[in-house]
């Protein structure tokens, strides 16, 4: 997606800080560490993600966290599941970096590959222009509609299933006795409060929830949603400033 601050302007507020090789991508500026960059095995991961989306959008501290957040999950028992694939760019990732066929596990993907599904778009949504976004995100290509190259891009995995329909009604499909990981990318409020619901008894303890867009600009009703389950449940997010939320099953 877009982030707030396009790259020159970042780019230029980077220089004014006076640090070299200060991080500026994706709506975040730093000037600490991001010497992840430079580890092999991440760049190797990376370079998958960006294989599957076919571009570079220059993510990596967001796919720094849902491959630490991976690496977390694959020592405790259950399958996989990511709500909100498209081109697949995070889970290609993770599946690179954690050699995924040799894991005795799922990863369940579940899409649309067609946008968002209006019906599942609320009111206050749709006032804030979702729609029109959705509009412009299917024609500039960024939204997938072939479900066929999605599919060729996980072929190499024979245990990544592609569930593709509107949540919550595909949810019911995964059948995973146990969830270690989970992440949400849905980019409107109702679905992604469904899948957590719909998930939560099920994921193990420890288990890390990564939400994509809840701190990120232009996303609020998604936090709002959000933040109101997690008081319901009992449980607190982590704000992130790469714009994502974390959460972490009791």
């Amino acid at each position: 997606m877009k982030s707030l601050l396009d790259d020159d302007i970042e780019v230029r507020k980077a220089q004014i800080l006076g640090v070299p090789g200060a991080y500026a991508q994706d709506g975040l500026i730093s000037i600490h560490s991001h010497e992840f960059m430079d580890d092999p095995a991440f760049a190797r991961a990376y370079a998958r993600g960006a294989q599957a989306a076919g571009i570079d959008y220059g993510w990596h501290w967001r796919v720094h966290l849902g491959l630490w957040a991976a690496g977390i999950a694959s020592r405790l028992p259950g399958d996989f599941v990511e709500c909100g694939v498209n081109a697949g760019f995070m889970s290609s990732s993770i599946m690179a970096y954690l050699d995924w066929n040799r894991l005795d596990r799922t990863f369940w993907l579940l899409d649309t590959f067609a946008g968002l599904d209006p019906a599942q778009v609320s009111p206050a949504e749709r006032d804030e222009g979702v729609l029109e976004k959705n509009a412009d995100l299917l024609a500039g290509g960024f939204y997938v509609r072939d479900v066929e190259s999605v599919a060729r891009n996980f072929s190499e995995w024979p245990r990544a299933r592609i569930v593709a329909g509107s949540i919550p009604g595909t949810l019911g499909q995964v059948d995973a006795a146990a969830i270690a990981f989970l992440h949400i990318d849905l980019n409107c409020a109702p679905p992604e409060v469904a899948a957590l619901e719909h998930f939560w008894e099920r994921l193990s303890p420890g288990a890390p929830v990564l939400l994509d867009d809840y701190a990120y600009w232009g996303y609020r009703r998604q936090k709002l949603a959000m933040d109101a389950l997690a008081a319901r449940l009992g449980v607190a997010i982590a704000s992130l400033p790469t714009g994502q939320g974390l959460l972490i099953r009791p």
